[in-house]
């Protein structure tokens, strides 16, 4: 599985100048890639204007998606915000194929220590899915900081854990860069699990500063590619499944994980 890591700078709640550096900086790709993952709100920014700005669910952010989908045959991951049909509005983590079909998680931690937790609705399911024989889990942000909500279940009676990959959409700031840094690497380690996460650069449209750190690492916390820090950055990295699979198997720790159960 080949993973095209897009760090980069967000344009101040500027949809259409987003959508041309992203078709931009894909027309770069030399190789062909199963999945590009770009930063949290990538077409506008992590704005307090999120809900004014919010797309419809068959909007011009998903056409956009769509045809960078098709034209790189590749799982084409963001978050925007969403409104629904009855005006709730949702940091939504769409998957978009390259067929034009597409799948979407709705941000369970809404980030009280900025607007969007008074102006956004929570989501409350955890979602897996399957792309070229991996199997999923996406997450958002802030929902990086909550282990139990990423737990990696072993499933007794499909002898397997639900997911082999988790991808992280990020507006992290750089004051806490090493948060962002530990946490990737801690939910890799406890999880058994890729983990791929792409956080923005620059400055924000309120003068929050962003540092990146994109990375993906592998299910012993170490590092497979890292994007350069404080700067746009476009990696290409390939997991192995077969290295995955015969580590579970060697250090099955999962089979004495604690059981628990989340209250919707």
């Amino acid at each position: 599985m080949t993973l095209a890591l897009f760090q980069q700078p967000i344009c101040w709640e500027d949809p259409a100048a987003n959508f041309r550096m992203v078709e931009q900086q894909l027309a770069s790709l030399t190789s062909p890639v199963d999945i590009i993952l770009l930063p949290e709100t990538f077409s506008t920014g992590f704005s307090d204007n999120m809900a004014r700005m919010a797309d419809a669910p068959e909007g011009v952010t998903l056409d956009f998606a769509r045809r960078m989908a098709a034209r790189h045959d590749a799982l084409f991951v963001a978050t925007w915000t969403v409104r629904d049909a009855n005006g709730a509005v949702y940091n939504r983590l769409h998957w978009v194929r390259p067929d034009g079909t597409y799948g979407c998680y709705d941000k369970a931690h809404t980030f009280r220590m900025s607007s969007e937790a008074s102006q956004l609705v929570a989501g409350r399911l955890a979602v897996c899915f399957e792309w070229r024989g991996w199997r999923i889990r996406p997450a958002v942000c802030y929902d990086l900081r909550f282990p139990v909500w990423l737990r990696n279940r072993y499933d007794a009676a499909a002898d397997r854990l639900d997911y082999d990959l988790l991808l992280v959409c990020a507006n992290w700031p750089a004051s806490r860069h090493q948060a962002w840094s530990t946490l990737l690497r801690a939910r890799a380690i406890e999880n058994q699990c890729y983990v791929a996460g792409v956080n923005r650069v620059g400055d924000d449209g309120v003068g929050i500063h962003y540092a990146g750190y994109s990375a993906a690492v592998d299910f012993k916390g170490e590092d497979r590619v890292v994007c350069q820090p404080d700067a746009p950055d476009f990696q290409c990295v390939t997991l192995d499944k077969e290295a995955l699979q015969t580590f579970r198997s060697h250090w099955p720790f999962y089979l004495d994980g604690d059981g628990f159960s989340i209250a919707n």
